[in-house]
C-alpha cells in the first residue's frame, strides 16, 4: 500500500540520519513516568470494556466521517506512531467526526477522537501528529483511569459511576452533565492542577514518540504556540485550549525538549495534503465554488505546500459541482505518477460512478483489490462499483467476506444492507440492521429488527440464531444500563 510504503520509507530515512545521536537524546529525554503507577481502583479489562461501551454511544451520538480514504489515512498514521510507543495495553483505535473545532481526544481502552478541525488548522504531517501522539500518550500513561480514580476519591461516586456519567453525556448531554454537577463535589484547583501535570507528561512523552516515528518533533511547540497566540484574548478559544490549557511554560518546555533533537529538514506529506484537501471540500465550511476557488487561487498564486494537492482539491470541488469529466482530467493526471494512490483511486471511482463508466471502474478497482487484498478503500469501493452495475451478487459476496474481519466496519455493513435490500434477503438484511443499531448501543431498535426478521424466518436454524441474537443483545442491554447508572 502506497501510505505504509511512504511511512517505511520515511522511518528509513530518518533512522539513517539520526543513529548515531539516538542514545545522547534518548539519555538526555529520559522521561518520569506519573500516569502509568498508582492506578489501583480501575484494571486494564475494565478500562476495555468501558472503551467498548464508549466507542457504542459514540457511534450513535457522533457524527462519525464515512470516508474509508481519510480513515485509512488516519489509522495508518496512528500505527505508525504507536509503533514507537512504549507501555501499549490495548489495540488503538482512531475514529473522524466532522466537526471544525480544533481538537482530538481520548477515551478510557485506547479510542482516540480526531476532529476534522485539526486537519484544517495543522499545516503539515508533523503537527497533526503531534496532537495525535499527545493524545495517544494519555492512553498510555492511563492518565484519565487516574484523573477518574482521583475524582472518584473526592466525591460520592465510584469509577464505574463516573464512567456512566460520562457516557450518558455523550448520548444525553444534558443529563449526563446534570448527574455530574448534582453528584460530584471536585475540588476544582486540584482537578486543574493534575490535569496540567498529565498534559506536560503527554508532551514529554508525545514528542519522544513523533521524534522515534520520523516526525519533527518541534512541531507539537510550534503548533501549540500558533494556537495560543491566535486565541490568546478570545473570549471563545477553541475546545482544545479548554481541555488542554497552554500556559507558556508548556510551549517552552516543548521547544526546549525538541531542541534535544538533531535539526533535519522534513519533506511536505503528499498524503497529509491529499487528506487536507479532501476534507476543506467535503466536510469543511466551504461551498462549492468557494471551494474551487480556494484552490484556483492557490494554484494561480503558488501559495499551495504541494501543487498535487491543490490539484487534488481543485477536481474534488469540479466533481462537487458536477463537472466531472474536467476532474476527472486532473485527477487522471496526478494518477499517471502514482497509480496506487488510494486517494486518487477513490476519487477517479466517485468521478467513473458519476458518468457511468462503471466498467472502467469496476476493471482498475479489481487489479487494485488484487494488490490490496481486504484493504477498506479498494473493497468497499469495488463493492459499490459492482453494486451500481447491478452485479449485486458479486457485490455482496465481496463486502460478506471483508466484513468477516471486518465486522465492525459502518460503511461496509451500511452497503450490506443495501444489498441484501436489493436482492429481496430481507431475514438478513434485518439481522444486520440489528447490527447496526447494537453497534451504536440502541438495543430497542436492535431487538425491534431481530423481531421483524425473526418472524421472516422460515427455517428452524435461522430461528435458533435469531434467538441466541436477541439473547445477546438483551444481556448487553443489561451490561450498558448498569454501567450508566
Amino acid at each position: 500500500m502506497l501510505l505504509k510504503k511512504i511511512f517505511r520509507l520515511t522511518s528509513t530515512a530518518l533512522f539513517v540520519g539520526t543513529l548515531g545521536l539516538v542514545s545522547s537524546v534518548q539519555a538526555t529525554n529520559k522521561l518520569p513516568e506519573i500516569g502509568t503507577a498508582g492506578v489501583t481502583a480501575l484494571s486494564i479489562d475494565q478500562e476495555r470494556q468501558y472503551g467498548d461501551a464508549f466507542i457504542k454511544v459514540a457511534r450513535g451520538s457522533f457524527p462519525m466521517v464515512s470516508d474509508p480514504v481519510l480513515q485509512e489515512y488516519i489509522a495508518e498514521l496512528g500505527a505508525k506512531l504507536i509503533s514507537k510507543t512504549d507501555s501499549v495495553r490495548f489495540p488503538f483505535n482512531f475514529f473522524l467526526i466532522k466537526d471544525d473545532e480544533i481538537n482530538a481526544a481520548a477515551f478510557l481502552g485506547g479510542y482516540v477522537k480526531v476532529h476534522t478541525g485539526l486537519f484544517l488548522y495543522a499545516e503539515n504531517e508533523s503537527e497533526f501528529a503531534s496532537v495525535i501522539a499527545h493524545e495517544i500518550s494519555h492512553i498510555t500513561q492511563r492518565h484519565l483511569a487516574r484523573s477518574l480514580e482521583a475524582q472518584a476519591g473526592n466525591s460520592q461516586l465510584t469509577v464505574a459511576g463516573l464512567v456512566g456519567a460520562v457516557l450518558l453525556g455523550i448520548a444525553n448531554p444534558v443529563a449526563g452533565i446534570a448527574m455530574l454537577q448534582t453528584t460530584v463535589a471536585i475540588n476544582a484547583q486540584s482537578a486543574i492542577n493534575y490535569t496540567r501535570a498529565n498534559e506536560f507528561e503527554a508532551d514529554r512523552i508525545g514528542i519522544q514518540v513523533m521524534a522515534n516515528a520520523g516526525y519533527d518533533p518541534a512541531a507539537m511547540s510550534t503548533f501549540f504556540g500558533k494556537l495560543s497566540a491566535q486565541y490568546r484574548f478570545s473570549s471563545t478559544p477553541p475546545q482544545m485550549l479548554i481541555t488542554h490549557p497552554l500556559p507558556t511554560t508548556r510551549i517552552t518546555e516543548a521547544r526546549d525538549r525538541a531542541a534535544l533533537y538533531p535539526s533535519r529538514y522534513y519533506q511536505p506529506s503528499l498524503d497529509y495534503q491529499l487528506a487536507k484537501a479532501r476534507i476543506q471540500v467535503r466536510y469543511g465550511t466551504l461551498k462549492p465554488k468557494e471551494a474551487l476557488q480556494f484552490f484556483q487561487h492557490q494554484l494561480k498564486t503558488g501559495s499551495f505546500i504541494l501543487k498535487d494537492a491543490a490539484l487534488y482539491g481543485q477536481a474534488l470541488a469540479l466533481l462537487q459541482l458536477k463537472k466531472n469529466e474536467e476532474a476527472k482530467k486532473i485527477v487522471v493526471g496526478l494518477a499517471a505518477s502514482q497509480p496506487n494512490n488510494l486517494f486518487y483511486l477513490d476519487t477517479l471511482t466517485d468521478i467513473d460512478l458519476a458518468l457511468k463508466h462503471n466498467d472502467e471502474a469496476i476493471k482498475r478497482l479489481q487489479k487494485a483489490n488484487d494488490r490490496y487484498t481486504n484493504n477498506p478503500v479498494t473493497t468497499i469501493n469495488l463493492a459499490v462499483a459492482l453494486q451500481q452495475d447491478k452485479r449485486y451478487d458479486e457485490a455482496e459476496k465481496l463486502i460478506r467476506h471483508y466484513l468477516r474481519d471486518n465486522e465492525t466496519d459502518m460503511i461496509a455493513l451500511s452497503i450490506y444492507i443495501d444489498l441484501l435490500r436489493q436482492t429481496d434477503d430481507k431475514v438478513r438484511m434485518y439481522v444486520q440492521r440489528a447490527k447496526v443499531a447494537q453497534l451504536k448501543a440502541n438495543y430497542p431498535k436492535a431487538l425491534n429488527e431481530l423481531q421483524s426478521a425473526r418472524t421472516l424466518a422460515t427455517s428452524s436454524a435461522d430461528i435458533a440464531r435469531i434467538d441466541a441474537h436477541m439473547e445477546q443483545v438483551e444481556l448487553e442491554k443489561q451490561q450498558m444500563q448498569a454501567l450508566q447508572n
